[in-house]
């Protein structure tokens, strides 16, 4: 099928939208019709030399559509099914059987590189040529994405599609780390490090969960003070001096739990230092340097815990949020704010700068794009 999607042929260079030859969906596959993808930082790893991912590429993993076509064996699907799409995993090996599939054996290739597991890209350009097309199993900046069944969940069609793809990676991750990852308990305290999408929306939970005191650190005024409309019962600039200190006053001596969002590794040490013992810090994203941490850093019983996707299982906790945001308890859709599909570098610009915190790019090609 013939399709426009947003095409990243340099790690220098802007999206350009083209028309793409789409393959048709195969065997526990099926074919959505994209409403609304959100823009995720994690989108730029493919401008990185050297990334496991290379243009020319389509990226985009927080899509929602509607299904269109379903493959061969799919069942529990059908047309017309609105849908979330998230990351994919095998849901097969032992982790994904014990309720980890973001933790997959097979997490990195089926994400990470924009090709399936036998190397094939999923789509070719004008001139035949491929273009990498399962960027986390769904490239989903495009009017069309085949994805595998079990990796999407399918939601109430009443409910306002194009806000909800990024439910499916950014606000997964972040409402997960705290509400399944780290487990935080009610009557906690919860520091968070950066005030993006992933950090606000574990602000959010750390709400829902409970938590009596929840800080939040970053860099940029607007940030925070939208923190503090979602919930945060504190605000800090981390730029400021004695940043440490400030941090164990506002948390009674040292927080349950840390969250960094930003890889920074001077906020890291101090994620884990404001630590109390016996105290867990959660480290998301890409981690932007080594991290070096003194010998009594753990020694009275802090944890340093990695975590992917917030160790969620996508088909419960995103009905879950959905169903918060319905009773008005988890408002990421404050987060949101929608571009047009071929407005994709002025999103991804808006977004490094800090100006919105949740880019959600709307294809304008909803039909089939032939010439």
């Amino acid at each position: 099928m013939k399709i426009k999607a947003a095409v990243l042929r340099a790690g220098d260079a802007p999206y350009r939208i083209e028309d793409v030859e789409l393959a048709e969906p195969g065997p526990g596959e099926v074919r959505v019709r994209i409403a609304g993808a959100g823009l995720c930082h994690t989108d730029m790893l493919p401008r990185v030399p050297g990334f496991l991912a290379q243009p020319p590429i389509i990226t985009g993993h927080e899509g929602a559509g509607v299904v269109e076509v379903v493959g061969e064996g799919v069942t529990g699907l059908v047309s017309g099914d609105h849908v979330v799409l998230s990351f994919d995993s095998c849901r097969a090996c032992a982790n994904c059987l014990s309720g980890h599939p973001a933790y997959c054996e097979t997490f990195f290739p089926r994400n990470l590189t924009g090709l399936d597991l036998t190397g094939g890209t999923g789509a070719h350009d004008a001139d035949g040529k491929p273009v990498a097309a399962r960027w986390f199993g769904q490239s989903s900046f495009a009017t069309h994405s085949v994805v595998a069944a079990r990796n999407v969940v399918k939601v109430d069609p009443s409910l306002p599609l194009e806000k909800l793809g990024p439910l499916g990676c950014g606000i997964l991750t972040g409402a997960g780390s705290v509400l399944v990852a780290l487990g935080v308990e009610a009557g906690t305290s919860v520091v968070v490090f950066g005030c993006g999408g992933v950090g606000l929306a574990a602000v959010m939970a750390a709400v829902v969960a409970g938590a009596t005191t929840i800080v939040a650190v970053d860099l940029n005024p607007d940030r925070l003070a939208l923190a503090g409309e979602l919930g945060a019962t504190h605000t800090v600039d981390g730029a400021q001096e004695n940043l440490l200190e400030a941090l164990q006053q506002l948390t009674g001596g040292g927080a349950h739990y840390t969250l960094d969002t930003t890889g920074v590794p001077t906020a890291i040490q101090t994620a884990v230092h404001v630590l109390r013992p016996a105290g867990t810090c959660g480290l998301i994203g890409v981690q932007q340097g080594d991290l070096v941490l003194d010998p009594s850093a753990l020694a009275v019983g802090r944890n340093l815990m990695g975590i992917l996707e917030g160790d969620a299982v996508p088909q419960v906790l995103i009905p879950q949020l959905i169903a918060l945001w319905q009773q008005g308890r988890f408002p990421f859709d404050k987060l949101i704010k929608t571009f047009p599909l071929e407005q994709i570098n002025e999103a991804e610009q808006a977004g490094l700068k800090g100006e919105v915190v949740k880019p959600v790019l709307i294809p304008a090609f909803t039909g089939e794009a032939r010439a």
